[in-house]
């Protein structure tokens, strides 16, 4: 969907935050490099553009309007974001100068790790570079196994020896389909035993979420046999709209469908038989000393910021929300 055009750039947005934290225009453009001249005119074009007066000067100062107060509010949520995407854009770049080279899983790094990065950025400032790379989960191990990175992120329930480990998050799988698919409409959940018979759409082998799904299903599921998935993607996003377009049902991470259970994009289905699908995410890195440095101020920062299970969403039965 194209923005429309009355949403400002985002240096705009950022020059419109400041004014609203220092209270001058003259006081902003100092921070920003421009000239008070240049900042005001930065702000008429965006007023122009919005569409409403966000400014009011005088002798005093600056301050916001009713409207201005509120996109400033806005802005800071859009801005938070940005700054995590470029956080991202850094990593995955591996600028040359990176000290900390980070592989994580596809769920991790597509839904959680560039909060983390940038607020290692915001720690440790810019010249601590990171170089991620984003495989699954047993790629992830092998890669730290093999000194290719300095710290993982992985999903899966089992690990290889060499590799010392700390639960940073907790996460659960819950079953998505699209609102025109018939289990959308159903009052009762879904069996363990036609789960398992139902062709899904699922990451592929070495997937920590696929690992997960399969191991519960040998426990709630025993001798059904396991329908062939509809289709076998790398990424979540993928997977996601692989499912709107009407490609089966998926069962992922929670933490990656809020937004689309939430809008209504997708529809969360209750999983009955005693299906666990509860999952620890966890750092990992060679046996041995734990972590120093830059990775061991990212491990810190994970534990902090990971999902927790929500009140009633967890055990071994999925609720509908």
């Amino acid at each position: 969907m194209a923005l429309s055009p009355h949403v400002p750039d985002l240096t705009s947005l950022e020059l419109l935050v400041t004014v609203a934290r220092v209270g001058s225009l003259g006081a902003a453009g100092r921070e920003f490099g421009m000239t008070q001249q240049a900042v005001s005119a930065r702000m008429r074009s965006t007023e122009k553009l919005v569409g409403v007066r966000l400014l009011r000067r005088d002798v005093r100062g600056t301050t916001l309007t009713d409207e201005g107060a509120m996109l400033v509010d806005w802005a800071r949520g859009v801005l938070a974001a940005a700054d995590e995407l470029d956080a991202a854009i850094t990593a995955v770049r591996g600028d040359r100068d990176g000290r900390l080279d980070v592989a994580a899983s596809f769920t991790v790094a597509e839904f959680l790790l560039p909060a983390w990065l940038a607020r290692l950025r915001a720690e440790l400032g810019p010249g601590t570079g990171v170089n991620l790379v984003v495989r699954n989960s047993e790629q992830v191990a092998a890669m730290v196994l093999a000194g290719e990175a300095d710290v993982g992120f992985v999903e899966g329930p089992t690990l290889p020896d060499g590799l010392d480990t700390v639960t940073v998050g907790t996460d659960q799988l819950v079953l998505v389909v699209a609102p025109d698919h018939r289990w959308a409409r159903r009052r009762n959940g879904v069996g363990a035993a036609e789960l398992a018979a139902t062709a899904l759409v699922t990451r592929e082998r070495g997937s920590g979420t696929r690992l997960v799904l399969e191991r519960a299903l040998d426990v709630a599921a025993p001798g059904v046999a396991r329908a062939k998935p509809s289709l076998e993607l790398s990424a979540t996003t993928a997977i996601r709209q692989a499912v709107l377009a009407g490609a089966g049902p998926a069962v992922l991470s929670a933490v990656a469908v809020t937004d689309d259970v939430d809008t209504g994009r997708l529809v969360r289905v209750r999983i009955d038989g005693g299906m666990d699908l509860r999952r620890e995410l966890r750092g990992v890195w060679p046996e041995g000393p734990a972590p120093a440095g830059p990775a061991r101020d990212l491990l810190r920062i994970a534990r902090a910021r990971s999902p927790r299970p929500r009140p009633g969403r967890t055990g071994s039965r999925g609720t509908a929300p």
